[in-house]
């Protein structure tokens, strides 16, 4: 079923969750171990994030150091077969611009099709870890825009090859990023937002926020897409805060903002056991502003790791 016929169809606030595929080399078990506890909460959709490729230096034959292309975290598309077949959910797989030409994501989406999801999640990516900008494949797209205009074509029909004869069209449901503080890129909110129009425009069906630890931040964003015209559903993002590191951490990769008190908080506890149950209280009474809200659904940023994102959900669903 599709994410808007979800959301649709709910008589209160679903539960969702995002989790990342292991790195290579590790098992499933990982992914079923972060689920496996988390189901009962009956979440309709899973998101599975895609990782881009890295550089890693190795010492050749002659003892210089040499450069390879990886791909640390493959796996999305048999984690999605995977969630479907032993969970019954829909997944929702993360597509990236980031290290993929067009006719790699033409390939991933007619793999998708196939196995039967019809939900997707468009996305831009990150730069490279060792690269300060986002560059993207020379013959991959640059922006989410460039992205989501090929996913919508190919729902209509338009494959890259325009010699083929009667394609079937692609039935995704499209879901979209949006950023409460605004993507660290963009110069403005006003200019972030006219962004996000656009994508509205193209034909994306739903929003999902980066995650955000003051409520009223998500609020004023609402309003602000409203006023602009964006009428999509907006599902905001959550996440426990579960060690003291991420008050460093979590701005500096996610570009976000930590309210002033929750630090405070943060900042009396002698170990990251304290820090913990700190972050699960907050994200409770963020979950439970937010369902007063009226949110059609709360989404957790697991980072795979099931224990926080439980005691939550049992608070709150």
């Amino acid at each position: 079923m599709k994410v808007i016929e979800h959301l649709k169809n709910a008589q209160s606030t679903l539960f969702s969750l995002e989790i990342i595929p292991p790195v290579k080399g590790e098992s499933i078990k990982s992914i079923f171990d972060a689920l496996d506890p988390l189901m009962e909460f009956k979440p309709p959709f899973v998101d599975v994030t895609y990782h881009r490729e890295e550089y890693v230096y190795k010492t050749g034959a002659n003892g210089a150091l040499v450069r390879q292309l990886v791909r640390k975290r493959p796996g999305t598309v048999g984690i999605c077969a995977a969630i479907m077949h032993r969970y019954k959910v829909d997944p929702v797989p993360h597509i990236i611009c980031g290290g993929f030409s067009k006719e790699e994501t033409e390939n991933a989406l007619i793999d998708l099709h196939y196995l039967g999801v019809e939900n997707i999640l468009v996305l831009r990516g990150d730069a490279m870890k060792s690269e300060g900008m986002f560059k993207p494949h020379p013959e991959g797209h640059s922006h989410a825009t460039d992205l989501l205009a090929q996913v919508v074509a190919m729902n209509q029909g338009h494959y890259l090859d325009e010699d083929l004869i009667n394609p079937t069209p692609t039935n995704f449901c499209i879901g979209v990023a949006g950023y409460p503080e605004k993507h660290f890129e963009a110069p403005n909110m006003a200019f972030d937002l006219k962004y996000l129009k656009m994508k509205a425009d193209i034909g994306a069906d739903f929003i999902v926020t980066q995650m955000f630890f003051d409520n009223q931040k998500y609020y004023d964003f609402v309003t602000r897409c409203r006023e602009m015209g964006i009428q999509l559903p907006i599902i905001p993002g959550l996440k426990p805060l579960t060690s003291k590191a991420q008050l460093t951490s979590l701005p500096r990769t996610f570009h976000i903002d930590l309210p002033e008190e929750l630090v405070k908080e943060v900042e009396k506890c002698q170990n990251n056991q304290q820090v913990k149950q700190v972050g699960i209280e907050w994200c409770i009474y963020q979950s439970k502003e937010l369902i007063k809200f009226g949110v059609p659904c709360l989404h957790y940023y697991t980072m795979s790791k099931s224990d926080p994102v439980r005691q939550v959900a049992e608070a709150v669903f």
